[in-house]
């Protein structure tokens, strides 16, 4: 009898070690299941967090001879940039419509109907407009074109910070103030107190910053590194902005442009074009929208004596009307815009959670 009860002990001590070995070894699965699971939603959360891709918009210089006053020239350029800040575009080109090759914002707008600076003057109050209030000062001195800008609508761009406001990114001018041996550059963000960068840089430059995680209260300045200006959008999925260029011609958009590879997708805007609606975008790298003056983008191929084709439809991968059954017999190019943009913002984003969901689905 006392064997057959130590035999049934063991036996018991067995079943209830097996039983636990398996508890163990289902809760270590599903330790690792949980575990690549997070593992997967942070690299889906670090790769939708940033955007890839880029938004331009070019419109001719010549928009503005179509403004009586020199107020009113301000405020239509006013216009564009809140246009282009609210659908997040990251570069505008303004082009010269009569082919004249100007690449600077140098000279003045000598009035309407003249040839010549409506571009150079539509440049620098968009160049104006995007640069956060604290740092006007050091980049645009009183000029005579940006007599009204003052007046103008703020854009409220997440870069344009207010002195107390957290951020991990901040756009600053590089000072003027001696730094030790080995130690980086201070700069101005725009903050309570300057920035110490890693690393010296020529004063006078404008930087986009991104500040240590952890500050020093006790510390007379905060830290942070330099970045390139495309980080906050790339890796933060931050608006930041957008850079303004010249070209000379309509052929100057596409030739000049700052991509290695250029625009894979450009849409052209006309009333002769085919219906948005019945458009889908696929996904691109960089996306151009191009619009037309006060003659459409006709005048603008016209006067262009790079390019030898009659029909503007040929120089885009898409050619469209925004607008169709529009009831007036004009769309002024700010127009244009607002209305080209809202109708192209959800194929965009179409374009690209398609995409994300095919990407899922192969994995």
């Amino acid at each position: 009898i006392l064997l057959y009860v130590f035999y049934f002990f063991l036996v018991k001590e067995a079943l209830k070690q097996r039983k636990h070995a398996k508890l163990l070894k289902r809760l270590e699965k599903e330790k690792q299941k949980e575990e690549a699971q997070k593992e997967m939603a942070e690299q889906n959360k670090n790769n939708n967090n940033g955007r890839q891709y880029t938004v331009s918009v070019a419109l001719p210089g010549s928009v503005l001879d179509n403004a009586q006053s020199a107020e009113l020239r301000t405020y239509l350029a006013g216009q564009i940039a809140r246009a282009c800040v609210v659908f997040c575009v990251d570069e505008i080109i303004v082009f010269d419509e009569q082919g004249e090759d100007v690449k600077s914002v140098e000279g003045e707008f000598k009035g309407v109907g003249k040839k010549g600076h409506a571009c150079i003057q539509l440049a620098r109050i968009l160049q104006y407009l995007e640069c956060p209030q604290y740092l006007r000062k050091w980049f645009f001195p009183k000029h005579q074109d940006l007599q009204y800008a003052g007046l103008l609508n703020p854009l409220d761009s997440p870069h344009h910070m207010r002195i107390d406001e957290e951020s991990e990114y901040r756009e600053g001018i590089v000072l003027d103030r001696p730094t030790k041996q080995g130690k980086g550059s201070f700069v101005n963000c725009g903050m309570r107190k300057d920035v110490r960068i890693d690393k010296p840089l020529q004063s006078g430059l404008r930087v986009t910053v991104q500040l240590n995680k952890t500050q020093s209260e006790e510390s007379k300045v905060y830290k942070g590194i330099v970045v390139a200006p495309h980080v906050p959008r790339t890796e933060g999925g931050l608006y930041w902005g957008y850079t303004v260029r010249l070209a000379s011609c309509l052929s100057a958009v596409f030739t000049e442009g700052p991509y290695k590879d250029g625009y894979d997708l450009t849409i052209g805007t006309s009333e002769r074009g085919s219906h948005l609606d019945q458009t889908s975008l696929t996904p691109f790298n960089h996306l151009l929208v191009v619009f037309g003056g006060l003659q459409g983008l006709e005048s603008s191929l016209d006067a262009d004596q790079n390019l030898d084709v009659t029909d503007p439809s040929v120089l885009f991968d898409l050619y469209l009307n925004t607008c169709p059954d529009q009831g007036s017999r004009t769309i002024r190019t700010e127009e244009a815009m607002l209305i080209s943009m809202a109708g192209l913002r959800p194929k965009i984003i179409s374009a690209f959670s398609n995409n994300a969901k095919d990407s899922l689905n192969a994995h």
